[in-house]
């Protein structure tokens, strides 16, 4: 993973940062740029969005490797269903989500 970065002006630190910041929370570009200033650290929106194309896929990878292992670990993984009826254009349609015990909805779908 350093070799990744060994090229690029900033640390692997703040490259991290800055990407996290803008895929975790639900900021725009400028406002990552200018939360980054407040903390002491010139980087341009362009920038931002230069480092997301090119390590997005790889923190992406990261994180879900990381969370595999996490869910290997937990004994107990759970799921459950969860139905309700909505109206859609004046019509009643049950909504079936799949979700699992961090909340995460894994699948859903209208009927």
């Amino acid at each position: 993973m350093r070799n990744s970065f060994r090229y690029f002006n900033n640390s692997l630190e703040v490259i991290r940062l800055a990407v996290m910041m803008y895929v975790r929370y639900p900021l725009s570009l400028r406002q990552v740029e200018d939360l980054l200033h407040e903390r002491g650290v010139d980087i341009s929106h362009e920038t931002v969005m230069a480092r997301w194309n090119r390590f997005g896929p790889m923190f992406a990878a990261e994180i879900g490797k990381n969370r595999i292992a996490a869910h290997r670990k937990w004994s107990q993984w759970r799921r459950h269903l969860d139905e309700v009826v909505v109206r859609i254009s004046g019509k009643a349609c049950s909504l079936c989500r799949a979700v699992d015990h961090e909340g995460e909805v894994l699948e859903a779908y209208v009927a």
